[in-house]
């Protein structure tokens, strides 16, 4: 049942997050006096339509992956009154980019709601109204245990937390660490809590750190920053930093793929067997849409609504960010062929603009291929 209700609402964010998306093209073309012929939500086969007052057809279809509008002369060349081609070029612009800025502001809003009841800290430098701000630390929690060292031997398992240590309370991962240090080479009671049942276990701690501790456990700790007037103020600061680290990882993938495909043409094998290995780096860094709903159905059923609000936040700023790239067949890539054309002067015709879209669209399908198999491979 929770692994059903997961895919679900993971299904209802992504669909959500690329609706509104679409919605803020259709309303840029109303108001710029382009004739909107439909606005579906989920991809045809159509399941149900029904003809709107204003005359667009409003659908529902049935594979349920996002969303789409469907403008009147859709092709830059198409000149009709009414068609989106015959709007001017700085109609075009607002047209294109109005998705990008719906799901922009929409990332925005979801932070500012998060920084009203709990804003997950993400960031070193993550932006704050210090007058205004109060951090809260959730309890530390055990990630993972590491084999034959006393957490593992006395049966702790990752998602336990730690309550209490040598008798002592343990506010933070440091100052737990600080206490087994203190206590090295003794046998300490540790109470805990597990599913929410709190229990107690007993652990001889190693004399000697060997680059494990003397625990032997990862420990985790998630700290939140609450405001109350400020709020806003940190969902705009919190938005554009991620904007620009999401830019910055951007680059670095783009970087590291190209210096690897540069260097897989090298005659020498270790090079080659270098490039390989990052390849695969680059790819692990990559998530499509099943990975997406990877990380969202466990959140659903461990972290709560305020996890669930971060990672559609997050993922409405990736759209965002995705869109304004100068990439065929998305929104960026269709404003770039366009202010190309028309700086050179060229006629940008159906039949050239559907080449462009098409192989830029070969290519998107391409990579998405590639990144749904490694998806797979993670989940599995």
């Amino acid at each position: 049942m929770h692994l059903l209700f997961g895919i679900i609402l993971g299904l209802a964010v992504l669909v959500f997050l690329v609706v509104i998306h679409e919605l803020g093209h259709a309303i840029a073309a109303r108001r710029n006096g382009v004739v909107v012929e439909e606005f579906g939500i989920g991809f045809p086969p159509r399941a149900w339509g029904k003809k709107l007052k204003n005359g667009v057809l409003f659908s529902l279809n049935w594979l349920p992956l996002g969303g789409f509008v469907k403008l009147q002369g859709e092709h830059d060349s198409a000149r009709k009154k009414g068609d989106y081609g015959a709007a001017t070029f700085w109609q075009k612009t607002r047209i294109l980019l109005a998705g990008v800025l719906v799901n922009w502001v929409a990332a925005a809003v979801l932070f500012t709601i998060l920084a009203w009841t709990g804003l997950p800290k993400l960031l070193a430098n993550q932006v704050t109204v210090p007058s205004d701000t109060k951090t809260i630390r959730s309890t530390v929690q055990v990630v993972n245990v590491v084999d034959d060292y006393p957490a593992a031997e006395a049966g702790f398992k990752s998602g336990d937390k730690i309550l209490r240590f040598a008798g002592e309370e343990v506010p933070t991962t440091s100052s737990l660490i600080d206490i087994a240090n203190q206590h090295k080479g003794d046998t300490v009671d540790v109470i805990y809590s597990r599913d929410n049942v709190e229990a107690s276990k007993t652990v001889h701690l190693k004399e000697n750190n060997n680059g494990n501790g003397i625990f032997g456990a990862g420990l985790g700790q998630q700290e939140r920053i609450k405001a109350t007037w400020s709020a806003p103020i940190v969902g705009v600061a919190t938005t554009a930093q991620f904007t620009w680290e999401t830019l910055a990882q951007l680059g670095i993938l783009v970087k590291n793929v190209a210096v690897g495909l540069v260097m897989q043409l090298s005659p020498n094998e270790a090079t080659r067997a270098s490039a390989s290995a990052g390849l695969a780096q680059a790819g692990s860094s990559v998530a499509g849409p099943i990975g997406i709903l990877g990380v969202i159905f466990p959140a659903v059923e461990q972290q709560g609504i305020t996890q669930i609000i971060m990672l559609a936040a997050i993922i409405s700023l990736t759209l965002a960010v995705m869109n304004v790239l100068p990439i065929p067949a998305l929104d960026g890539g269709r404003w770039f062929t366009m202010a190309v054309f028309r700086l050179l002067r060229k006629p940008l015709t159906k039949e050239r603009e559907e080449r462009i879209q098409a192989t830029g669209f070969m290519l998107l399908m391409g990579l998405v291929v590639i990144v749904t198999v490694s998806d797979v491979g993670k989940l599995f």
